[in-house]
């Protein structure tokens, strides 16, 4: 797919809570077709520090309004400066950048895992699986209640649970910890994951013993997208040290040396 590089006009920046946000951008050219797993790097403006853009999952599409929409997690001065960004600003994207997620078949039973700013693209994959929400299954992991944000939206595209480390929302512990994992991953035919890699490879490890189709996407360093700065490099069993900007960002969990 051919990428771009082109302005985005800020629509909305609005907290999600108190180290989230969403940024809505709308193009100022027609939006291609953008899958989900697929990612954006971002330009970060008015900052003589930061130099590398940034890698972000694509969130949400509207292709009507010509928008899209970010999930910024504060992590460092890169993300915190993106979140101060007012309506009306420009900001520059090269877009859309990797490899989206293999989509289910049609009458598959699929379990999306998401933590972290890893649940932007498991959002975007249940809206854009067109699976009937009694097959789709969100699960979405997090350090406290204060961490999670709104999901009410997304409880027409699947069912959604959450787990938190203090059990202040949901099953208290990690995503492995929630009845869907203790029961083995029973009936599910496809599971689907973002976040932290420690999770992902739990994640990962439970899926191969089952020997359920799973795919992870990995939130590597992605300087420039382009496969030239090689700060992304992944070892996998079939294609030696994979660029995941272009390799990935998604793969399937098989071929990851895990």
């Amino acid at each position: 797919m051919e990428k771009a590089v082109n302005d985005f006009v800020v629509i909305e920046n609005a907290a999600l809570n108190a180290t989230n946000f969403r940024l809505k951008l709308q193009s100022k050219t027609p939006l291609p077709g953008i899958r989900a797993g697929q990612f954006v790097n971002v330009e970060v403006k008015n900052s003589n520090e930061i130099f590398l853009r940034r890698p972000f999952s694509v969130f949400e599409v509207d292709y009507k309004a010509n928008t899209l929409s970010l999930l910024v997690k504060i992590l460092g001065r890169g993300s915190k400066k993106l979140t101060e960004v007012e309506a009306g600003e420009d900001i520059s994207l090269v877009y859309p950048l990797g490899n989206g997620f293999t989509m289910p078949q049609h009458g598959d039973k699929v379990l999306l895992v998401g933590g972290g700013s890893g649940i932007a693209p498991m959002l975007f994959l249940a809206k854009d699986c067109g699976l009937p929400p009694e097959n789709v299954h969100i699960l979405i992991g997090a350090r406290s209640k204060e961490d999670h944000i709104d999901t009410e939206g997304y409880k027409e595209y699947g069912t959604i649970g959450f787990t938190t480390e203090d059990g202040s929302l949901g099953v208290k512990g990690f995503v492995t910890h929630h009845p869907w994992f203790a029961e083995g991953l029973a009936g599910f035919d496809k599971v689907y994951t973002c976040g932290p890699d420690l999770m992902m490879k739990a994640i990962g490890k439970a899926a191969v013993e089952k020997g359920v189709f799973c795919e992870v996407s990995l939130e590597n360093l992605m300087a420039c997208g382009f496969g030239v700065c090689l700060c992304c490099i992944e070892p996998t069993k079939d294609k030696g040290n994979a660029c995941v900007c272009t390799e990935g960002p998604v793969f399937n969990i098989n071929s990851l040396k895990w």
